[in-house]
């Protein structure tokens, strides 16, 4: 049986994300002992690299969206490809710190142009009914990639050149099958494209209004599109002008309230899980892999969140996940916990973040319903402004009182982004009917 080609772009951006958040990323830190005892990296170099990753993630986000908007997202998707390509390979050469630093900054920075750039090439690839499973299973790419590279490191052991020469070879070739299954055009330069009464898998989005936004040839301006259809968020009032900077409607501004909180919050295990386990069980970078592959591995799983949504709501399964990840900081950082629980944390965090990370990336998309790029976007930003401050404080807390007062007030944190809400009360009250529970089933 042949397989659908919306199949294709889901497995195709399942791997790139795999590639680029798991290798180019993630996996920098998995290696970095080894780095550090061959290269000699100083504090205060890793510091400059941690701080300038932030600000070319931030720059590639932004960039994404406008060219994703103004090119297709296959062009920025093969780009994103060959930049972590060539930044992992730039990882392998690297004959001194300073090189390096380039070079990690120049890999992740394709994390910044690929999520974007994806969530465009579903909206115009994929039909309607399926998108938002579709995203979220690529999504759950960012589980795999730390899953493996997990053992990678693990079974490479010194030899992380040869181990960042394969990464840069998966994402060589992934450019190849990037630039046969993704669509060329944006979903607002697609045929059969409509302002009014579009749909997308789901909940009402009221007074959605585009201006000049190109449908089939036609150009309509300030046309409202009540009716148009996502899972679970409803855009209310949220505006766009062209390509140019979307409005805050409220969806738009909760959204951002939500992703900076949960981002900060997830840096107690993304930027100090290893040092929790070495400070609470004595763990070497060894058994640092193993948190990190038991993340990776649950996280995978959180390729469910498209078909979770349908079924119970975004507002639902935001607050579950939130949950499950004010725990899974709990088991991996609070004094006295065992090997055991710090493992099973760490799988709690992985499904807990991929599905966290889905929910914001549908989240986005509803919000901006003709500009899925944008959407994505202002998500993913407001995710890493979050991390950005939280490394800080949380690595200040842990300064100037203990780690269990940083832990319990960051676990904390992950229960307060529950409070910003993707659906309006009227919208809530809507998915009740048969018609809306008929709709968000297909």
């Amino acid at each position: 049986m042949a397989i659908n080609p919306s199949r294709y772009l889901g497995i195709t951006g399942f791997a790139l994300i795999a590639a680029c958040y798991g290798f180019a990323r993630f996996a920098f830190g998995l290696f970095l002992p080894r780095i550090d005892a061959e290269l000699s990296l100083s504090s205060t170099l890793s510091g400059l690299m941690s701080g300038a990753a932030f600000l070319t993630y931030c720059v590639a986000v932004i960039l994404s969206a406008w060219l994703t908007e103004r090119l297709g997202p296959r062009f920025v998707a093969i780009g994103a490809a060959l930049i972590a390509a060539a930044g992992m390979a730039g990882i392998a050469a690297a004959p001194s710190a300073p090189w390096l630093a380039g070079a990690v900054m120049l890999a992740g920075s394709s994390t910044g142009l690929v999520s974007p750039a994806l969530a465009a090439a579903v909206a115009a690839g994929v039909p309607p009914g399926r998108q938002n499973a579709t995203n979220a299973f690529i999504n759950a790419g960012t589980g795999a990639g730390v899953a493996l590279s997990g053992p990678v490191a693990l079974i490479m052991g010194e030899q992380w050149r040869v181990a960042f020469a394969g990464f840069a070879a998966v994402a060589f070739g992934l450019a190849f099958a990037v630039a046969f299954i993704l669509p060329r055009r944006t979903q607002g330069a697609t045929a059969g494209a409509t302002a009014a009464g579009a749909t997308a898998t789901g909940a009402s989005t009221t007074g959605v209004t585009t201006t000049g936004v190109a449908t089939t040839g036609v150009t309509t301006t300030g046309v409202a599109t009540t009716g148009a259809t996502t899972t679970g968020a409803a855009t209310t009032g949220a505006t766009t002008t062209g390509n140019g900077i979307p409005m805050l409607s409220g969806v738009l501004r909760r959204l951002i309230a939500a992703a900076f909180l949960t981002g900060a919050a997830s840096t107690a295990i993304w930027s100090f899980g290893g040092q929790l386990v070495g400070l609470r069980l004595n763990w070497s970078s060894t058994g640092a892999g193993l948190l990190w592959t038991a993340i990776g591995a649950a996280g995978i799983v959180g390729a469910g969140a498209g078909h979770w949504i349908a079924r119970f709501g975004i507002d639902r399964v935001h607050r579950v996940f939130l949950t499950a990840m004010a725990a899974s900081v709990l088991l991996v950082g609070i004094d006295g916990t065992s090997a055991p629980l710090a493992l099973l944390g760490g799988a709690l965090f992985g499904v807990a973040y991929i599905t966290i990370t889905g929910v914001y990336l549908l989240w986005g998309v509803s919000a901006l319903p003709q500009r899925p790029a944008t959407g994505v976007m202002i998500a993913f930003l407001a995710l890493a402004i979050g991390q950005t401050a939280g490394a800080s404080i949380f690595g200040l807390l842990m300064d100037r009182f203990t780690a269990n007062h940083a832990v319990i007030l960051f676990a904390a944190l992950a229960f307060t982004a529950g409070i910003a809400r993707a659906e309006t009360a009227d919208n809530a009250q809507r998915r009740r009917f048969p018609a809306c529970k008929k709709q968000s089933q297909q």
